[in-house]
């Protein structure tokens, strides 16, 4: 009894089905069966070398493919076609076969066969197979797109927070960086000591090897070293002439202030700049300040910064001392090596060219 068949969905109808079948005869019934049911997209071959390359140049949806054929074989195709049979969205290979013998089924199914077509062919048999077939592979191909869609917005919303992350990042630092020229003009009229003791820390991190980050950081975290200077008041910053105790006190106190305007953030820069702003006054005999830490114990950033500043401040002229000249400023920093610095950096620091720092 002939079987009433649902009509074929038209969203199978374009899949592509490749049919490949040394026996002419047996193609041409196929492809005459799914032209009838609305298939658009059907390749017949019986040179299975021809076959195999359609299947690898353009992956089909489904293959009918029969075993015994001339080299290569349904096997050797089967195993040919094994990354498209074994991938997520995994190709229906239906093998058509004369034999209903277990051996070469179970050949099949280990190759990684899907189902079986027995000749001669059952047109209902064919249709419901192909029909299945298709419909699991249109599924996963529909939950692939899904999965990939998704994918994307996840990529792209990702990137969205990235950005937006990057982008208040940006902002902070900028404002940030604003407010340090504005603490460096009330005690340098060029605002230049931040970026020039940017760039000499950056370079000396270079020169003694330092972590490429750590290089790159210094070059927007240590211009934020004297952020902590916006509460001092001018009349103790600007004083031309030898400070008091409490003035001093008031000076050194910039150190622990800038580190509290610096806090709070998750900003791996100016995480940094909090490290420098706190510890560029420390000396490497224990004498500085805020915490008096001594040699290694003062972190690599601010044992830099502190070459780099005070480098500057010597060559630089201030309301309280003339501007030294280059050499007398760098046989300053070398005596100063053990005691206010770091020697290792010191000996790194002499390799600089200190005319283009200054």
């Amino acid at each position: 009894m002939q079987m009433e068949m649902r009509a074929t969905d038209p969203e199978l109808q374009p899949l592509r089905i490749v049919i490949i079948d040394d026996t002419e005869g047996n193609v041409r019934l196929l492809e005459i069966l799914l032209d009838s049911w609305g298939f658009t997209n059907v390749s017949g071959f019986t040179d299975s070398r021809l076959g195999l390359e359609s299947c690898t140049l353009d992956p089909p949806d489904l293959v009918l493919l029969d075993l015994h054929m001339p080299d290569p074989d349904g096997l050797a195709i089967l195993e040919a076609l094994a990354p498209q049979i074994r991938a997520a969205v995994s190709l229906p290979v239906l093998v058509l076969t004369g034999s209903s013998g277990p051996k070469s089924k179970n050949l099949a199914l280990g190759a990684g066969a899907r189902d079986f077509l027995m000749k001669p062919f059952d047109s209902n048999e064919v249709r419901i197979r192909v029909t299945n077939n298709l419909e699991l592979r249109a599924l996963q191909l529909s939950q692939r797109r899904h999965e990939e869609e998704l994918e994307s917005r996840v990529r792209q919303r990702t990137a969205e927070a990235e950005q937006a992350r990057v982008d208040a990042e940006a902002a902070r630092l900028d404002v940030v960086e604003r407010l340090a020229r504005a603490g460096e003009f009330r005690d340098d009229d060029t605002g230049e000591h931040t970026r020039r003791v940017g760039a000499t820390a950056a370079a000396l991190a270079e020169r003694v090897g330092a972590d490429p980050d750590l290089v790159d950081g210094l070059r927007v975290a240590a211009p934020l070293h004297d952020i902590g200077k916006l509460a001092v008041p001018d009349e103790i910053l600007l004083k031309p002439g030898r400070l008091t105790i409490d003035e001093y006190d008031a000076i050194k106190r910039h150190a622990e202030i800038g580190a509290v305007i610096l806090e709070g953030s998750e900003s791996r820069l100016l995480g940094l700049a909090r490290e420098v702003a706190l510890t560029h006054h420390e000396r490497w005999d224990g004498q500085g300040y805020p915490f008096g830490l001594a040699g290694e114990d003062i972190p690599l950033a601010g044992r830099l910064v502190a070459v780099a500043d005070v480098f500057d401040a010597l060559t630089h002229e201030r309301p309280y001392k003339r501007a030294w000249d280059v050499a007398e400023s760098v046989a300053e920093m070398s005596a100063q090596a053990g005691r206010q610095f770091d020697p290792g950096l010191i000996d790194a620091f002499l390799g600089l060219d200190h005319h283009a720092l200054v």
